[in-house]
């Protein structure tokens, strides 16, 4: 019986799979409706809208508390919400911050705020612990004044490195082109933190953070009259203003395309953007189609594209992309990546086809369905999140969307086709009409001028604030170097300088140090002397991070990952030439190629700007034309294709035996921002240097 059974299954078995091509890519089923509960909706007497959505898998519960008011236009206050939003946590009238991360340490919860929202996640047997540390929050936030001092110097270090950040340019250009005179727009600089005091903090809180028109969206392992219980007693004795509506543009249109230009001096490579705002809205009919669009052009990962085009075919760049931003107030496209300086307009050229010939031509098969079916899956792994179902609830109640809008999802992906995604192209791409973005060097400004309809590049700063174009200069380099060290010395000859500068022997400054995460306190220790002795070492709790020797010929440089590293010839010489406590006095005897470049404004002054270049670096010098003072420099160390940017800033210069030194000194990269006070000045003090020499 056995034999006759197996024969059987074999006959079956071959028949079934013969009928097979396994060659042919089997054809998708009918998209299925997705089982989403209903949430459920109840309004609270003081205004705030509660959605509620039981998911009881897992014993725990999310509490979103989302504020009604639309963005407000900050003015000379930009970045003010973003602040309000960074102290929210910093402590309430009834627990200080320390007392209050303790508590949510203790019960294991997760709570966090930003400018318009707070959100608290924790196991239900907790809830009661955690809505009382919620509720906290919104009805007695103190704000300390410890705090907001530590959160703007937290901002300023933040602002010196995108002073040198080509990305975050970039996107300051794109919100200030796309979107003028509108929130969206707006950009914090130092300027308008430097003016935002904590009573603005406090009342953009009172004014934002208000019940009216709020929505609280609760989503776990809570029944609905839990949950009505929980709202009523943590959120429903709160009161406040009416909440903020203000009807804010679209966005910009141009006639035609512009090409804005931030400078990045040395940089080898460009940051391009090519962008544009779009008239949608969140849950608009075209969403979801337009969405899809986008993931072809360049926001469906290795196989858009742009991938295909600019980092395939071209080798133009490691990644190009494009990115699909839909919100309440304003909605924009944006394009690009990083390229050479070389290829910056041919990679522009591609860009700019690849919006054409999408914006004219049906797209294939294989990347509609490519498309979708990431889409799909993402949307299901999606699911998987109890925050997501929290998205999807809120969005449904904020924007008036259809109650099966999510549950259909799959199915309206599935019915876009290759003509609504060319209709989709057609309505909302202008490909004639676009903001093309630039940060790099100004090399690249004579290939780019050809993609401006008018001719005429728009100059940035690295706040997205209108760069005045560099003036000549009014006074030569050597004048120029003159009056700083007439400044510095306090003397009016050359003969008195000499003179002055020859009693100085030895030279120590000690410099605290504070770096952002960094929560242990650093020293800087700078030793000089006469004539071209130099030490360094920066130290904390006990340990030697960095320090460096020269004795005039030779020397070494330590760090605590690679240890004792010998100068190279190249350092050695910038050594030489770049020796003394101020090295400017050396320029016209030693060689350096130096010149003026012009007259630039840095931070509400105008400033001379003065080049200094050797084999593998270059350095600008920022001086007032007021006082002739060093206020600023960019050093660019370049190794090949690799590019290391530093800029320093000084400020608060004080008198230290006749000579004029500053006492605040910042340093920024890309990688670490440090903030710098000098402690100690010490001029013909007896030195040892023996550390350094073992």
């Amino acid at each position: 019986m056995k034999s006759i059974l197996y024969t059987l299954f074999i006959l079956l078995s071959s028949n079934l799979f013969a009928q097979i091509d396994r060659s042919v890519m089997p054809k998708p089923g009918k998209a299925p409706i997705i089982n989403i509960n209903d949430s459920q909706v109840f309004t609270l007497p003081n205004g705030i809208t509660v959605i509620v959505s039981e998911n009881h898998k897992i014993p725990k519960v999310s509490f979103d508390l989302r504020m009604g008011s639309d963005p407000k236009l900050e003015g000379r206050l930009a970045g003010l919400s973003d602040l309000a939003g960074s102290l929210l946590l910093s402590g309430t009238t009834t627990r200080t911050k320390d007392q209050f991360d303790n508590e949510i340490d203790y019960i294991g919860a997760d709570l966090n705020a930003d400018k318009n929202s707070i959100f608290l996640s924790c196991l239900t047997k907790h809830v009661d612990n955690g809505l009382l540390l919620m509720s906290d929050v919104f009805l007695n936030a103190s704000f300390p004044e410890d705090e907001f001092n530590r959160i703007k110097k937290q901002n300023e270090s933040g602002l010196m490195a995108a002073k040198s950040d080509a990305g975050t340019m970039a996107q300051n250009a794109i919100s200030k082109i796309n979107f003028p005179q509108h929130p969206y727009g707006e950009v914090m600089t130092e300027a308008s933190l430097n003016a935002i005091e904590l009573q603005d903090v406090k009342e953009y809180f009172k004014n934002t953070f208000t019940p009216k028109g709020a929505y609280l969206v609760i989503v776990g392992d809570l029944s609905l009259q839990e949950a009505r219980r929980l709202a009523i007693k943590y959120f429903g004795s709160w009161s406040g203003p009416e909440s903020y509506s203000n009807q804010t543009e679209s966005g910009q249109k141009n006639k035609g395309d512009r090409v804005i230009f931030v400078n990045k001096p040395g940089a080898v490579q460009s940051v391009v953007y090519i962008t544009f705002p779009v008239e949608i809205h969140p849950g608009d009919k075209n969403q979801l189609p337009l969405t899809v669009l986008n993931g072809i052009l360049g926001g469906g990962g290795f196989g858009t594209r742009l991938m295909h085009n600019l980092r395939e075919d071209k080798a133009y760049t490691y990644g190009c992309y494009s990115r699909l931003n839909i919100t309440d107030n304003g909605s924009w496209i944006s394009a690009g990546g990083n390229f050479r300086n070389a290829v910056t307009d041919s990679a522009i050229t591609e860009i700019l086809n690849e919006f054409k010939i999408i914006s004219s031509e049906i797209v294939k098969d294989d990347e509609l369905n490519l498309i979708k079916s990431s889409m799909n899956g993402d949307f299901s792994r999606s699911l998987e999140s109890p925050q997501t179902i929290a998205r999807f609830a809120y969005n449904i109640i904020k924007n008036q969307l259809d109650p099966d809008y999510y549950k259909s999802y799959l199915q309206r992906l599935d019915a876009v086709s290759k003509e609504t995604v060319l209709e989709m192209a057609k309505t909302y791409f202008k490909p004639y009409a676009c903001n093309i973005i630039v940060v790099g060097n100004e090399e690249v400004l004579s290939k780019i001028k050809v993609f401006d309809a008018d001719g005429q590049i728009e100059f940035l700063d690295a706040f997205g604030e209108e760069k005045k174009q560099i003036l000549p200069s009014d006074i030569s380099k050597e004048e120029l170097v003159e009056r700083y060290l007439s400044a510095v010395t306090m003397t009016k000859t050359a003969k008195e300088r000499t003179k002055k500068l020859k009693k100085v022997k030895t030279f120590v400054r000690i410099t605290d140090l504070s770096i952002p995460a960094v929560p242990i306190p650093l020293k800087r220790t700078e030793y000089w002397l006469a004539p071209m002795v130099e030490a360094d070492k920066m130290e904390g709790q006990g340990m030697i991070f960095q320090k460096s020797y020269f004795d005039g010929s030779n020397g070494f440089k330590f760090d605590m990952q690679g240890g004792n590293t010998p100068f190279t010839e190249a350092e050695i010489a910038s050594k030489k030439l770049s020796y003394g406590l101020f090295p400017e006095i050396n320029y016209a005897k030693n060689g350096t190629q130096y010149e003026v470049l012009g007259i630039e404004n840095v931070s509400g002054k105008d400033c001379y700007v003065l080049k200094t270049k050797d084999n593998t670096s270059e350095t600008f010098s920022y001086f007032e034309i007021d006082t002739y003072l060093k206020v600023k420099t960019i050093s660019i160390e370049k190794d090949g294709d690799k590019v290391q940017e530093a800029t320093s800033t000084f400020g608060d210069f004080k008198l230290v035996n006749g000579l004029l030194f500053a006492h605040t000194i910042n340093f920024s990269t890309e990688q670490v921002n440090i903030s710098g006070t000098v402690s100690k000045i010490a001029i013909n003090e007896k030195i040892d240097l023996k550390d350094f020499k073992e």
